[in-house]
C-alpha cells in the first residue's frame, strides 16, 4: 500500500491516521511543497491518478484511489478491523454527518484566516475586509465548539468509540489553531478530547509532523 502525501494537506493527514489507527502498514511520498509555490508543479503520479491533481491518493494493489472521505470508506470496507465508524445505519450516517461537518462546515471558517499568517495586506480596505472576515469566522468556531464541547462532555468521543470524524474534525481543530484562531480555551471538554487524540502515536505523529513542517517554512504559513 503506498500513500501520496503533503505536509500541509489536511486530507492526507487524515488517511495517514486512519492507516496508522488501523494498524495498516504502507509506504508515504510525501510530494514536493514549497512556500512561494505551494504544491506546483503538480507530482505526475497524482497528476495521473486525481483529476483534480490533489493529495490524497492512495494505492492498494491494482486499485488507485483519491480524496480523503472515499479512502475512509474503502478502508472501512476491506480492513474492517478495527473499525472506525459505528455499527448501525443510523449511526454510521450520524459519523459520516459530523466528517462532513468537520471538512465542509467548520474548516471553510479556518481558511479564513490565512490573512493572520501572511504579512499584511498593502490595501487597507482590504485589511479591514479580512478583519470582519475573520471576526465573523471566530464567531462562527465559537458555535462550532461549544456544540463540540457539548458532544464529547463525558470524555468520549463523537460517535461512539474512535471514528473518522474524530480524525477529520482533529485535523480541522490543527488547522483553527495554526491559523489564529479562537482558542480552545473556555471549552474544557473539548480541549480534552483534543489532548486525548494528540496522545494516541498516529494523531501525535501528524500533529507533530505539520507543527515542523510549520517551523520549516521560510515565511509565513498563510499560503499553505
Amino acid at each position: 500500500m503506498k500513500l501520496y502525501s503533503g505536509p500541509l494537506s489536511l486530507f492526507s493527514r487524515k488517511v495517514e491516521i486512519a492507516l496508522g489507527e488501523k494498524g495498516l502498514a504502507f509506504e508515504r511520498e510525501m510530494v514536493p511543497f514549497t512556500q512561494e509555490r505551494g504544491y506546483q508543479p503538480k507530482h505526475p503520479a497524482v497528476l495521473a491518478a486525481n483529476p483534480k491533481g490533489q493529495v490524497p491518493v492512495l494505492v492498494d494493489g491494482d486499485l488507485t484511489l483519491f480524496d480523503s472521505t472515499l479512502i475512509f470508506e474503502y478502508l472501512e470496507e476491506a480492513y474492517p478491523a478495527p473499525p472506525l465508524l459505528p455499527q448501525g445505519a443510523g449511526p454510521r450516517a450520524r459519523c459520516r454527518m459530523m466528517e462532513l461537518r468537520a471538512d465542509e462546515v467548520v474548516f471553510p471558517h479556518a481558511r479564513t484566516f490565512f490573512y493572520r499568517t501572511d504579512p499584511p495586506h498593502p490595501d487597507a480596505a482590504q485589511r479591514k475586509a479580512n478583519e470582519e472576515a475573520g471576526a465573523r469566522a471566530e464567531d462562527a468556531l465559537r458555535d462550532h465548539f461549544a456544540a463540540l464541547d457539548k458532544a464529547v462532555g463525558g470524555g468520549g468521543f463523537l460517535c461512539g468509540d474512535l471514528s473518522y470524524a474524530d480524525i477529520a474534525m482533529f485535523m480541522t481543530i490543527i488547522w483553527t489553531q495554526r491559523l489564529k484562531g479562537p482558542p480552545l480555551q473556555g471549552y474544557p471538554a473539548l480541549a480534552a478530547w483534543f489532548e486525548r487524540l494528540k496522545a494516541r502515536p498516529p494523531f501525535g505523529k501528524a500533529a507533530a509532523e505539520i507543527a515542523a513542517a510549520d517551523r520549516a517554512l521560510t515565511r509565513p504559513i498563510g499560503n499553505a
